[in-house]
């Protein structure tokens, strides 16, 4: 790998963010800090409804209290355990600010559970701002696209499986590691697989991560334990599984 090469590679790996956990240490399944991100942010939209311009938004782990693994996660994923949302907001001059935190917090604890499945708790919100004039839409740096694995024509039994999961749009892997024929990472010393999958925004990502597992489980028997990483929450209209 070339030096330019490693440099974009760290770059990507460092806008993706954390990996963060979903559901409950048995699901076996995280996402990644950028998806989950901007799928909070567009949740925050109708309730912001022109009052608001979130300025920054990090999903951290709540406290040590986190149960054993079940399943081996990514490299340096967070384990299972609570969360916390801290976000930051500009808001327009006006408006009573401890009614409109309350109405940003309760959507971003909605969001968080219904749309995604993460484990969160709590909310901190903090002004960082007072405007004069309505806020424009903010528009955050997109990472490099992930990279897509094997052809279809060349996929073996394992990646059809997971392609054919509703609610998968693409096999899309950001992590590094040895790709089997079925294009899934191959971990050392027996530890399984991991699916690597972006999902469609329109279902609950963690739902969609038990369905992948049970497919690879079903289709590669006796193969270890499965994983899943959703790497990205696909908009309506996004490339279907298998193209």
């Amino acid at each position: 790998m070339t030096a330019e090469a490693l440099a974009r590679t760290v770059r990507r790996q460092l806008r993706l963010g954390r990996l963060l956990p979903l559901g409950e240490a048995r699901d076996g399944a995280w996402i990644t800090e950028y998806a989950a991100v901007a799928v909070l942010r567009a949740a925050l939209a109708p309730a912001a409804s022109g009052a608001a311009r979130l300025d920054g938004l990090r999903v951290l782990p709540e406290n040590d209290d986190v149960p054993d693994a079940v399943v081996p996660g990514p490299p340096s994923a967070l384990p299972h355990g609570p969360l916390r949302i801290e976000a930051g907001f500009a808001a327009l001059a006006g408006r009573p600010l401890p009614a409109l935190a309350e109405q940003l917090r309760a959507a971003l604890l909605a969001a968080a559970d219904t749309r995604l499945g993460l484990p969160v708790r709590t909310a901190d919100l903090h002004v960082t701002a007072l405007l004069d004039t309505p806020p424009g839409p903010a528009s955050p740096e997109a990472p490099d696209s992930p990279e897509e694995d094997a052809p279809e024509d060349a996929a073996g039994p394992l990646l059809r499986a997971v392609r054919a999961v509703p609610g998968v749009t693409r096999v899309a892997p950001v992590l590094g590691g040895p790709l089997s024929g079925d294009g899934v990472h191959v971990r050392e010393g027996g530890e399984g697989v991991l699916v690597q999958c972006a999902v469609s925004a329109s279902r609950r990502a963690l739902d969609v991560a038990r369905a992948v597992r049970e497919a690879a489980g079903a289709a590669h028997p006796g193969g270890g334990p499965v994983a899943v990483l959703v790497t990205a929450c696909d908009d309506e209209g996004a490339r279907p599984a298998g193209s």
